[in-house]
């Protein structure tokens, strides 16, 4: 049975005031800016603050964060928080997430008395065990660090009202589905739970049905699919990295009204490769991936965030939920392996109606996953210049290949010219006019005819070597008195008790021979 979908109504004309929110909440978004909800807040904030579980899917970019944060403080707005017991729980696939959602918080939350706790790897235990212990309203952690606070005894979920799990998508991608399986169990039967999404796949669509009652579905977008404000373009490139990277150089050059760009690589070693590749001409680009620690992940978002830094080099640790509003645009160095992580990189910009750009470096091999992209889209995305089919031959290839085919002939031909003349036996007398050579040079150049003795002993010496050669063990001193045969498996090392002589007892008699001697006795 399909789940119920929210009421849709005039959402053009809806309001936050409109929404049911708290005063103090409503004092805390006009003071930021906003006016008007996006379309899943407008849906989403309703039903969570009726206390229904919500299964929302939406395209990055939409206010997901938000459509959660703001409701969730006008139901804490009542209660306390008890020691190692939050009253809420956010679940974060990474640490930039889950950074981010704390800091919609601390804006959100101006003249609330709301605790907020961050859980993420690369901080210490000691802090983030002092502010739990303090009590908190909010919890936000990635579910690695949050099972290692649990199972150490300093967390406990029996208290949770709340529980919001965000890009679930991203969750299955990352393997922290039976991470979430096992949490799901440990927090009440009866809390709320939000789940929020980008893209339904069986798996997602699983776990909602096992961990979520009676669930109202809000989808203001059909699935995977891309804002209409990205412009959408393929680059075509040969397939040696020296090449792509040349390519992605001259995207960046070439691109109209750059204000600042994410690059993204499907492997950490190439999010390193280019960014050295970038540095070494002249760009201000920083690295972005998981081997990083935390401080200088947080560092490199920041300056690009503040404009310190205009290119920033990263792996898919920054394609999902990451709020930089003003991307102007995205340069997919590589293609991405999954068809949904080109959704959600390019998502990066055109946030908020704003208008970006979009492009992906394609290669021979990258047709198979080209084709699953547009599949997945429903749309074709067009060259930015020539195709694969027309893309001219690469001149660092051609010199290359030039090079191979000159020494592979000049070896030819020089095989050939051995093979076509004959081998001249050298006189005896050219022997002589070498004195000045060593004795080893004399020798290899006399003809073999000359040293008939020699060729006769050289061809009989390795079977003989093999048949007169002495045993191994025979060659070996040994280190103690041959007193007998060495016991078997312990080799040359015996210990000296195991070769004493031993004295038998004598050996007791038969019984017959003991009755021959009672009666020779007798």
């Amino acid at each position: 049975m399909p789940l119920p979908l929210a009421p849709k109504g005039p959402l053009d004309k809806m309001s936050f005031s409109d929404l049911g929110l708290s005063q103090k909440v409503l004092d805390a978004v006009t003071a930021t800016g906003y006016t008007e909800p996006t379309p899943i807040q407008a849906q989403a904030i309703p039903e969570i603050l009726a206390r229904r579980d919500v299964l929302g899917i939406a395209q990055t970019g939409t206010g997901k964060t938000a459509a959660f944060t703001l409701p969730m403080m006008t139901l804490l707005e009542q209660g306390r928080a008890r020691a190692r017991m939050p009253r809420t729980l956010i679940l974060e696939p990474t640490r930039e997430l889950a950074a981010q959602v704390e800091e919609s918080f601390n804006k959100y939350s101006v003249g609330q008395r709301l605790d907020v706790a961050l859980l993420i790897g690369g901080v210490s235990f000691g802090d983030q065990d002092i502010k739990i212990t303090r009590g908190v309203d909010v919890l936000i952690a990635t579910p690695g660090r949050l099972l290692d606070h649990f199972e150490r005894g300093k967390l406990l979920l029996t208290g949770i009202e709340i529980l919001v799990i965000d890009e679930a998508d991203r969750m299955l991608d990352m393997g922290f589905i039976p991470d979430i399986e096992r949490i799901c169990k440990l927090v009440p039967f009866t809390r709320q739970t939000l789940f929020f999404s980008a893209t339904m796949p069986p798996e997602i669509q699983r776990l909602t049905e096992t961990f979520l009652h009676n669930p109202v579905r809000i989808e203001v977008a059909r699935q995977s699919t891309t804002a209409s404000t990205i412009t959408q373009r393929l680059v075509a490139s040969h397939g040696q990295a020296s090449a792509k990277r040349e390519t992605l150089r001259r995207l960046i050059r070439d691109a109209e009204e750059l204000k600042n760009g994410i690059i993204f690589c499907n492997r950490k070693s190439d999010v390193h490769i280019v960014y050295k590749s970038l540095s070494k001409h002249g760009f201000n680009v920083a690295a972005l991936h998981g081997d990083m620690d935390q401080r200088s992940r947080m560092a490199a978002l920041e300056a690009f965030r503040n404009g310190t830094t205009q290119l920033l080099v990263a792996s898919d640790v920054a394609a999902r939920g990451l709020d930089i509003p003003e991307v102007s645009h995205v340069f997919n160095y590589d293609a991405p392996h999954h068809a949904e992580d080109y959704v959600h990189r390019i998502g990066r910009t055109g946030r908020a109606g704003r208008k970006g750009t979009a492009y992906t470096i394609v290669s021979d091999s990258d047709a198979k996953v080209l084709g699953a992209i547009e599949l997945l889209i429903k749309s074709k995305i067009e060259f930015d210049g020539p195709d694969l089919a027309n893309l001219p031959p690469d001149e660092g290839e051609r010199r290359t290949e030039r090079g191979r085919g000159r020494e592979r002939g000049e070896r030819g031909e020089r095989s050939s010219r051995a093979r076509r003349e004959p081998r001249r036996a050298r006189e005896p007398e050219n022997v002589a006019e070498t004195d000045d050579q060593p004795d080893e040079h004399v020798a290899r150049e006399t003809p073999r005819a000359e040293w008939p003795e020699r060729q006769e002993r050289t061809e009989r010496a390795p079977r003989e070597e093999r048949r007169e050669r002495p045993r191994r063990d025979e060659r070996r001193p040994r280190d103690r008195d041959d007193d007998g045969p060495t016991p078997k498996g312990l080799g040359e090392h015996v210990p000296s008790f195991m070769l004493r002589s031993v004295k038998l007892p004598p050996k007791s008699p038969e019984p017959e021979e003991a009755e021959t001697a009672h009666e020779t006795e007798d």
